[in-house]
């Protein structure tokens, strides 16, 4: 599954490919949680088990994808 975050004053997102397994729901918990227990970094790990903290206090929007979201590629994409 693939998450865009957008980053106050930042020029370019963030874009992280979560594990298959990995739902929405899950996501939107994680981040929720972590902002109303007042935590400065939400963490996350992508499919390669790499760590990804993200200050919490500066996301400006999460974007998340489907599991069977179908990328396009090119001129005739839409």
């Amino acid at each position: 599954m693939d998450v865009r975050i957008g980053i106050i004053q930042g020029a370019k997102e963030l874009d992280i490919d979560f594990p298959s397994e990995t739902t929405q729901e899950q996501i939107h918990t994680q981040v929720e949680e972590a902002i109303a227990a007042g935590e400065s970094v939400v963490w996350f790990t992508d499919r390669r088990g790499r760590q990804v903290g993200v200050i919490a206090s500066r996301i400006a929007y999460i974007e998340i994808g489907t599991q069977d979201e179908v990328r396009k590629v090119g001129f005739g994409a839409s």
